[in-house]
């Protein structure tokens, strides 16, 4: 009850709406006519305002009644809604669900994962964020998220569980009009030093782990997106997620960098993981999105 208005005097507008009488609406909620009309009397007593035109054979929606009829709509909609994510929790389903994810991780499958999970739980409130490298554990840590997708530099921290979903080849690339695109061999060490790199960077530890930098002319980004509007306009070289830039290698806007003693060739590909506090388990319903994921990237 909301002050002196229930929702079962909303419910009855409604329904009074949608049959066209007071008689159907009876018929529908199993009552008696006489419990509508005296329902709809109270409610319009209540509010001070006449709900309904009853000069003629049937009771028609004053403009005022409309109006309400569309705002009991949306209360009853909302206490269904409360009805069900209380009743949702009660099952371990979480009250929200936050994730966080950084910027190398792959798009395509953590898309179709979120409209999975949005189905299998519908009242469920999901927030989602993506920020610079080393974002998504700062959120973790900070209790902004449940779970985070993530690369973990240089290693993986005692207090996360984290487990590894795929792994990221990074190719050295450049556009097809830069200098290093002419060499016409492998490029060395003194070649890719008088250049600019273009780097994703933790914004919030710019002298942090890094992966693969070479040389001192290094420019810092925290977007992959704007990292692209740069590689592509010739401004530097940088080293690329090889799914992301294949339809521009194919196209000829950009070219592979051959780099002689590559030091990041030893690292091996970036590892991107699921990860979670060690003393916060996920809920049903993070559990449950980390396994359709697993099953998507597998």
């Amino acid at each position: 009850m909301i002050g002196s208005l229930t929702l079962d005097q909303l419910r009855v507008l409604v329904t009074i709406a949608e049959t066209g009488s007071f008689s159907a609406t009876g018929r529908k909620l199993g009552r008696a006519q006489s419990a509508i009309s005296q329902a709809v009397a109270t409610l319009e007593s209540i509010q001070g305002v006449t709900l309904f035109d009853r000069s003629g054979h049937r009771p028609r929606l004053t403009d005022v009644g409309r109006a309400l009829v569309a705002q009991a709509r949306s209360v009853l909609a909302g206490a269904a809604h409360f009805e069900a994510l209380a009743a949702s929790t009660r099952d371990g389903v979480e009250a929200e669900l936050a994730v966080a994810i950084d910027p190398l991780v792959p798009s395509a499958a953590f898309i179709d994962s979120l409209h999975a999970l949005r189905a299998a739980f519908p009242y469920l409130p999901v927030s989602f964020s993506t920020e610079g490298l080393g974002g998504a554990e700062r959120r973790l840590r900070r209790g902004d998220a449940a779970l985070a997708f993530c690369v973990l530099l240089p290693g993986v921290p005692e207090d996360l569980v984290a487990l590894p979903l795929l792994a990221i080849d990074l190719i050295p690339v450049v556009a097809a009009e830069h200098p290093l695109a002419q060499l016409g061999r492998p490029a060395t060490r003194a070649d890719l030093g008088g250049h600019v790199q273009l780097v994703l960077s933790d914004p919030s530890a710019p002298d942090g782990p890094s992966y693969g930098i070479v040389g001192t002319k290094v420019w810092r980004f925290v977007e992959l997106g704007r990292r692209m509007d740069f590689l592509t306009a010739s401004l530097g070289w940088c080293r690329m997620p090889e799914q992301l830039v294949a339809p521009l290698l194919t196209a000829g806007r950009l070219i592979r960098l051959e780099i002689e003693d590559d030091p990041a060739r030893a690292s091996g590909p970036l590892t991107i993981y699921a990860a979670h506090m060690r003393d916060r388990p996920l809920g049903r319903a993070g559990s449950w999105l980390l396994t359709d994921l697993q099953a998507r990237l597998s």
